[in-house]
């Protein structure tokens, strides 16, 4: 009787625990999801004149005219020049 009671016992405190572990699990999960529903809105996306590499245009290194601007990703590729 007295090993039925220390097993109930630890059946109990057993469930207890893992209820508590699964409950901080999706705790956890919860910001990350709530993170996504604040997302900015996509930017435009401009080519380096000199390499071709992609990239935000606000990130972007602008040379030339407001009519025929060339975007370059770095001020090496922006001293350099087209490609």
């Amino acid at each position: 009787m007295k090993y039925l009671l220390v097993l109930l016992v630890i059946v109990i405190a057993v469930g207890v625990w893992r209820s508590r572990r699964r409950a901080e699990n999706l705790e956890a999960r919860r910001p990350a999801a709530r993170a996504d529903s604040r997302l900015q809105p996509p930017q435009d996306m401009v080519a380096c004149a000199h390499c071709g590499l992609h990239l935000p245009r606000s990130d972007a290194l602008v040379l030339g005219n407001a009519s025929r601007p060339a975007y370059y990703c770095s001020a090496e590729h922006r001293a350099q020049g087209p490609a």
